[in-house]
């Protein structure tokens, strides 16, 4: 039993981090399998010398280490009790760039898609692409030998390992690299660890009888994506072991060991050139699965870069997904299948060729029925789409969900059909309904059973499928394990896979690397059982979670949280675009993302013995940095709804504990604000000393927003709107009434003068500030006022119009949730709109025209409100700022600018704040040139803006007020 001292003293002699708290021990108890395992503590190693610290504990108080990158692994290699060592925080930099050789050597925490990024200019690039490249990491894609959708043409992970460095069970340091058979020999007489190493593997692979195990056991060699067991056969090709070559890399036998038998530090890996500069993809559409996948056998005739399989199941998973449906724009009518079929050339006429030939050989054929032909930026909307679908399945509501046990499943091509019509029996059998997907050009096709692992039934049907299915596999001598590895699912049907004695040679090369099993026990050897050790206790019974909030559509806001599955898309870096998650992109800690919030409410709310379940520090803690941007709603596959979840926590938390000062100071900020601006310059003068911030609990490096000479609503209850075509209604929100006055004004005149009679009535703020802070009581009075004022007056014909993106989008989200009226409220949600929709949706309808504006040049720059973006679009910004037709506009891609309301103004998250603007938006904007004007919809993004960069922004209405004729 390590003590807590133990602990204390290790922490104290890194330079990282070691974190053996309950919340941490949490976050990191899963991974992006079903597997649950609390470890005993996480470290950070900032070093190579830290992570030697960590190998001499665990050898002296025989306990394991877990390493892991982005965590995204779906079998459970990231999951066990000792360790956690996660590297992805320090362990991210390039240390050598070969060009002329076309390699580069990595350290394990380098996102594969930001290496691309670094590549791109030199006209290279890392093949392997696995659905998670946004965020999954070197060290990961070598440790699972990780292929993903190029393999056809570009190979796998192993196939691209020229080097690995790292640190033995013993803490030695290692290279693993290509050596002549001599070498080989004289390696094995060292007395040392390595030397004990090489002599293992001689020893136990110098017999022809061993050879040929190996050879009548292992998968086809046909199959390229093989990752059962240790690659023992990789040894085989050199002349020692009774192949040709004069040469044997062990680096590439290293390959999909899932960090069982060495601690990486330095990757060096082989880069191929870009692909070709054109391409189409040609996604033909099938009535059933075994069609498609016998197409696939034609298709693969014709040189394809990608052969991919989306089935019903993931399809029809995107059509409730914001980010997603709009990638479903080359989809028609309700195909049981589509696949991805993409060719490239030089040119786009040797394209069209070759996209042409190919289908007309599946219509020879008689194979599809509809053959949509896709190009340029539209191939990457039709990846996205692919690669979104294995978060996409968490979206299942409920506890039945699509479970990871032999989505991993690889054979040869030509057996391919036969094999899935078999598979496809055995689900019949067990009345599974499973999903098909990913890889078919491969071989490889992600198959998931539907099940509900919290019941014991279907825990028995998770070890029966899998096990039927592995028998199946080995009867067509295909790989169990294609990319995913065995970690805990797969890796106890090693030995039917391989044969026992292959099995027991496996154990014997673990026993020599690591004879103290400090490197991620129980993975691919000596496996931990597949059906134990669960995310969810088996049987238990459902806590019943009372909340003010509707969950309903989740049944419930435990199961929203339990939507996550891991897959990390909230780890990505600001690079790969979008805003998912701020927090995490500033801080580079786990703890910040939305899948630790999430993990974190699962594991509270369901074990949390506290009559408020809602009553946790660790809760606390780990939603104190969520920015409420609601990017988790859109992006996150799942549509986990951090933001909503937060605001739940902090009502039933402060219920209990008590609402601060500063709380009720922001969530009353429009009370006080009527109160202020009777006297606005003293007010804004006070509000912006020091003493002020500081008893408001404001950083005083902030600027405090500055009240407006006069609230909107006076300006209004003097306005006399002029009849005209179409009539709307303007929502005067709580930010443009009391600071954004003009702007408000310059919304009225525009939309006068381009035709539109304005009306307004007495309404209610929106609540938007009420529910930041947790006040939901009155946030549900204010919003069934709200909803109780204009139920009666907006309808498609009569719109309701709004300003601020923060304050009218809350009627189309958080309003659904609360009022009491739910119809009520969801009718009028379908006609509130932001101004920019408003105006794109007339512009489309031909009621405005570019002649009503200015012909005058100017350059504008977008930065679009996190709100904006995830519930509505940007790109209404863009289509209103281009009616004056020499605006140049253009939408920076800048994530979120870091204030989120109070957020960025409270003094103990100012630095979190101004790092979230220094990742993306800061930079982009001191980029610009003094003509180049700024705009931004939301009020709190113009203050962000202004207090980062000194630059104003402007609404886009005030954009286009200066523009009108």
């Amino acid at each position: 039993m390590i003590q807590t001292t133990q602990l204390q003293a290790l922490e104290k002699s890194l330079t990282g981090e070691l974190f053996f708290d309950d919340l941490h021990k949490n976050i990191y108890a899963t991974d992006a399998s079903v597997y649950r395992k609390i470890p005993l503590a996480v470290a950070y190693p900032k070093d190579i010398k830290d992570i030697q610290q960590l190998i001499d504990f665990a050898t002296k108080n025989n306990i394991t280490l877990i390493p892991r990158t982005a965590g995204t692994s779906l079998a459970g290699q990231c999951v066990g009790d000792g360790i956690v060592v996660d590297v992805s925080k320090h362990f991210t930099n390039i240390l050598a760039f070969d060009e002329i050789n076309k390699t580069i050597t990595v350290e394990p925490g380098i996102i594969r898609d930001d290496l691309n990024r670094f590549l791109k200019p030199f006209g290279l690039f890392f093949g392997p692409n696995t659905s998670t490249s946004n965020r999954c990491m070197i060290g990961g894609m070598v440790g699972n030998n990780s292929s993903g959708s190029t393999s056809i043409r570009y190979g796998v992970t192993r196939d691209k390992v020229i080097a690995i460095k790292g640190l033995l069970s013993d803490g030695s340091a290692v290279t693993f690299s290509e050596i002549t058979s001599a070498e080989f020999n004289q390696k094995k007489i060292e007395n040392t660890l390595e030397g004990n190493i090489y002599r293992a593997i001689y020893t136990e692979l110098i017999s022809e009888a061993a050879q040929q195990e190996i050879k009548n056991e292992f998968p086809k060699e046909s199959i390229h994506r093989r990752n059962t067991g240790y690659a023992v056969d990789e040894f085989l090709t050199s002349d020692l072991f009774g192949g040709t070559e004069p040469t044997i890399n062990p680096a590439k036998f290293l390959s999909g060991s899932e960090g069982t038998l060495v601690f990486s530090t330095a990757i060096t890996i082989q880069l191929d050139d870009l692909p070709p500069a054109k391409s189409i993809m040609v996604c033909p559409h099938f009535n059933s699965i075994n069609e498609s996948l016998k197409a696939t056998v034609i298709a693969m005739n014709h040189k394809l870069y990608a052969c991919e399989l989306m089935d019903k199941v993931i399809l029809d998973c995107t059509k409730n997904n914001r980010e997603q449906t709009k990638n479903r724009f080359f989809l028609q009518g309700d195909p049981e299948a589509v696949l991805m079929l993409e060719v490239s050339a030089d040119t786009i006429e040797e394209a069209e060729v070759l996209a042409n030939n190919l289908i007309e050989d599946l219509k020879v054929n008689n194979f599809g029925y509809h053959y949509p032909k896709v190009y340029g930026n539209d191939i990457a909307k039709v990846h996205e789409l692919r690669k979104a679908g294995l978060g996409l399945l968490g979206n299942i509501v409920g506890d039945m969900k699509a479970v990871a046990c032999i989505e991993d499943t690889a054979v040869a091509l030509e057996d391919l059909p036969e094999y899935i019509e078999e598979f496809t029996q055995i689900m019949d059998k067990y009345q599974q309904d499973a999903v098909y997907y990913a890889h078919a050009g491969a071989g490889e096709l992600h198959l998931r059973p539907i099940l509900n692992l919290k019941k014991s039934a279907d825990v028995t049907l998770f070890r029966k499928i899998t096990t039927e299915t592995a028998e199946l596999v080995k009867k067509y001598q295909g790989s169990f394990s294609g990319e995913h590895g065995d970690g805990i699912v797969r890796a106890e049907f090693i030995p039917l896979m391989i044969g026992d004695k292959n099995y027991q040679l496996l154990r014997r090369i673990k026993k020599t690397f690591d004879p103290n099993n400090v490197f991620n026990k129980g993975k691919i050897t000596d496996a931990f059982p597949m059906d134990q050790s669960l995310r969810y206790e088996i049987d238990r019974i459902e806590p019943n979670i009372e909340t003010i909030q509707d969950f309903s559509d989740s049944e419930g806001i435990l199961k929203l949280a339990e939507k996550c599955n891991g897959s990390g898309d909230c780890r990505k870096s600001p690079e790969a675009g979008g805003t998912l998650c701020p927090s995490y992109r500033a801080t580079r800690n786990e703890k910040e993302t939305t899948r630790a919030r999430a993990n974190t409410l699962r594991e509270v709310l369901t074990n949390n013995t506290a009559q408020n379940k809602f009553d946790s520090k660790e809760l606390k803690e780990v939603l104190d940095l969520c920015l409420s941007c609601k990017a988790c709603a859109s992006e996150c596959p799942s549509n986990v709804d951090i933001a909503s979840m937060k605001a739940e926590f902090l009502y039933q938390y402060q219920e209990t504990n008590g609402y601060s000062f500063r709380s009720k100071l922001f969530a009353n900020n429009a009370k006080y604000n009527k109160l202020g601006s009777k006297f606005p310059a003293l007010t804004n003068f006070f509000t912006n000393t020091t003493l002020a911030k500081k008893v408001m609990g404001v950083a005083t490096q902030r600027s405090v927003p500055k009240l407006a000479k006069q609230p909107l609503s006076v300006w209004l209850n003097k306005y006399q709107p002029t009849t005209s075509k179409k009539t709307i209604y303007l929502f005067n929100d709580e930010f443009t009434n009391y600071y954004d006055a003009e702007i408000g004004k310059d919304a009225v005149v525009v939309l006068e003068k381009l035709g539109y009679e304005v009306k307004t009535t007495n309404h209610e703020e929106s609540g938007r500030s009420y529910i930041s802070k947790g006040f939901l009581k009155e946030a549900k009075d204010i919003a069934n006022k709200n909803v109780a004022t204009f139920k009666n007056l907006i309808t498609e014909e009569t719109p309701l119009i709004g300003i601020e993106p923060s304050a009218i989008l809350t009627f189309r989200d958080e309003y659904l949730r609360i009022a009491s009226d739910k119809v009520a409220a969801k009718k009028l949600s379908e006609n509130c709109f932001t101004l920019e929709e408003f105006l794109a949706s007339e512009i489309g309808k031909g009621n405005i025209h570019t002649e009503m504006f200015t012909k005058a040049s100017k350059t504008l720059k977008i930065h679009g409100h996190c709100h904006q973006k995830a519930l509505s679009s940007t790109h209404a910004s863009f289509s209103i700022l281009n009616i004056p037709e020499n605006y140049k506009v253009t939408i920076m891609n800048t994530g979120c600018c870091g204030m989120a309301g109070s957020f960025g103004y409270e003094k103990e998250h100012y630095k979190v704040s101004m790092q979230v603007g220094e990742d993306t938006l800061f930079p982009k904007v001191r980029n610009c040139s003094n003509d180049t004007e700024i705009v931004a919809a939301g009020t709190s993004c113009r203050h962000q803006i202004y207090d980062g960069t000194k630059r104003i922004a402007k609404h886009p209405v005030t954009i286009l007020r200066e523009a009108l004729l």
